[in-house]
């Protein structure tokens, strides 16, 4: 939604109005009995750092001394964070966070735990190595919108990498990550990356195999072997941390209380949310009735 959608006082609301109408489409199409919000308590966590310095270096601003006389710019998306939480307080949804994780590792850890079906909602393919079919864990994928969501389970996976979903953490290390300033390993694309998969079955035995001479052509072999200080770190980085020590927490989707329904309201005519909040509140009322 364009950033002129704002509140009475001039804040931006656009995020806020736009992922109200994100929950409320996935609650009305894909109908969960749970619902939890998993927060980046660390998005660059220095542990990650530490293993690969260029770990997401891209995406730091670079931080320049500003004059007295010179108006600083509150980020439009920065501003709404909190009005976020607080709408998903209101609403009784949970954010879930780690210290110094990711919202990825708590994906995957209560993913992993998991006792009931899920569903993982994320335009970031590096959660495809928690697909798995046999748990019923699949990935309900935004990158190309929410008029175009695409379901991903063990076989799309498969169709779209040619490796299985617990190859995908290999594969992704292989091959590297611009948009996460993962390097790969030089050389190494998607299609060497696969093929070396489906006959090594995991790094472990692509490694085996090279230090062996054995199953792999001499230039493959060559590449593999000059990113070995590469390969004993990036696993470790890339894979989705999964037995972090979270809290309890109710995550039923439940009509609102009266209590609730008030501070919906109040919210809703402070920041101008209109009817993203009624829809938001009527679908949660839905799923609760269920």
């Amino acid at each position: 939604m364009p950033d002129t959608v704002r509140a009475p006082d001039g804040t931006p609301v656009n995020a806020v109005r736009g992922f109200l109408d994100i929950i409320t489409r996935l609650v009305t199409t894909y109908r969960p009995t749970h619902l939890v919000a998993c927060w980046d308590d660390d998005w660059r966590p220095q542990w990650r750092v530490d293993l690969i310095p260029t770990y997401k270096t891209h995406r730091v601003a670079e931080v320049t001394a500003v004059g007295p006389d010179i108006e600083v710019v509150p980020d439009p998306l920065e501003v709404q964070v909190p009005i976020i939480r607080r709408t998903l307080e209101t609403l009784g949804i949970p954010i879930v966070g780690a210290a110094e994780h990711e919202a990825d590792d708590v994906i995957g850890t209560l993913a992993t735990r998991a006792t009931l079906p899920v569903d993982i909602i994320t335009g970031d393919r590096d959660l495809f190595q928690l697909v798995d079919d046999a748990s019923d864990v699949r990935v309900i994928y935004t990158a190309r919108g929410m008029s175009n969501l695409e379901i991903v389970t063990d076989a799309t996976v498969v169709a779209k990498y040619g490796v299985l979903p617990t190859q995908y953490a290999d594969f992704a290390t292989l091959r590297g990550d611009s948009s996460d300033g993962l390097p790969g390993v030089a050389g190494i694309g998607e299609k060497t990356a696969a093929t070396l998969l489906t006959a090594h079955g995991d790094l472990a035995g692509i490694i085996a195999a090279a230090e062996a001479g054995a199953g792999m052509s001499a230039g493959i072999q060559s590449k593999i072997l000059a990113g070995l200080p590469y390969l004993a770190v990036a696993p470790t980085v890339v894979e989705v941390v999964k037995g972090l020590d979270l809290p309890g927490t109710e995550s039923r989707l439940r009509a609102l209380d009266d209590a609730r329904r008030a501070d919906a309201a109040s919210l809703a005519e402070q920041w101008a949310l209109g009817t993203a909040m009624t829809r938001i509140v009527d679908a949660l009322d839905a799923a609760g009735a269920r």
